[in-house]
């Protein structure tokens, strides 16, 4: 049995104190229901040919949650991208994102953040998977188990002195609070993640209250047509960052003015090939740019 561990328990709000133990203790195969139904048609599948790659256990401050990690095969010294992941979990879409990094040369993983509060592969509506799970998932939880990833990653063969994150959907949100969580982050890219938004005992801030404490530059990439995430709370962003720190001035934002959200996810029906593949090369240069 895990003990607790005081130093994380401060860290967390009471409420999440109530869920000790682990829920998830491996990776689920395939999509999580709950995203609707899959486009085959555009779901790209990337080979593990050439790479490491699959499940593996992150220690954390209270025990272990699973994780995907890929990375070149025998490689050793290399730049680390932290993979944050949708709404939806650490599904198959997730994980291919970490082989197409790999494929680039990274270390990429992504840990599996929901542990304690739940399977998000189980869960076929929205409303349940939100009430359940995500809005149950402390930020400073996420905060610890990011460290604790990254920490990871430099013991098996990622280079600590190069380290990226990039999340989508609640992981775009993730980004922005780790850079101002991480001095030792160089880079992040935020896809579609809010910004600016209410408080709760999860969430006590949000990240246009945090642009004095970023520490790395972040890339947004945006849809235009992102109902959920109006314009207007990019141009909010915007000024804060202006205020900010030296990161946060150096960050900046591409905004596809007919994608909406989600247009990353070649799985689902809001999928946009142009946005999505020149977001994907926005991204690499902005890692090689400061990685």
């Amino acid at each position: 049995m895990n003990k607790p561990n005081p130093e994380f328990d401060s860290l967390l709000p009471p409420l999440a104190l109530n869920r000790r133990g682990f829920l998830t203790t491996s990776l689920a195969g395939g999509f999580t229901l709950a995203a609707g139904p899959i486009m085959a048609q555009t779901v790209i599948t990337t080979s593990v040919e050439g790479l490491d790659a699959g499940e593996v256990k992150i220690p954390v401050a209270d025990g272990t949650i699973p994780a995907y990690r890929a990375a070149p095969a025998g490689k050793t010294n290399l730049g680390t991208v932290l993979v944050v992941q949708e709404i939806f979990g650490v599904h198959e879409h997730m994980k291919d994102v970490c082989r197409r990094f790999a494929k680039l040369g990274y270390l990429a993983i992504a840990p599996e953040l929901y542990a304690r509060q739940g399977d998000p592969s189980k869960y076929t509506e929205n409303t349940k998977l939100f009430a359940e799970v995500v809005n149950k998932v402390p930020d400073a939880q996420v905060m610890s188990d990011l460290d604790a990833t990254a920490k990871w990653a430099a013991a098996n063969g990622g280079d600590p002195k190069r380290l990226a994150i990039t999340g989508f959907c609640w992981g775009g949100r993730i980004v922005w609070l780790y850079s101002a969580h991480n001095p030792n982050l160089k880079a992040g890219v935020a896809w579609y993640g809010r910004m600016v938004g209410d408080k709760d005992p999860m969430k006590p801030t949000q990240p246009v209250e945090l642009t004095e404490k970023m520490s790395a530059p972040v890339l947004g990439l945006y849809g235009g047509e992102d109902v959920g995430i109006p314009v207007s709370t990019i141009d909010t962003m915007k000024a804060a960052l202006e205020k900010g720190s030296a990161a946060a001035k150096a960050s900046t934002f591409i905004v596809y003015p007919k994608a909406p959200h989600a247009f990353h996810a070649d799985y689902r029906p809001s999928y946009r090939e142009t946005e999505a593949k020149d977001g994907w090369n926005q991204m690499q240069a902005w890692f090689k740019k400061y990685l």
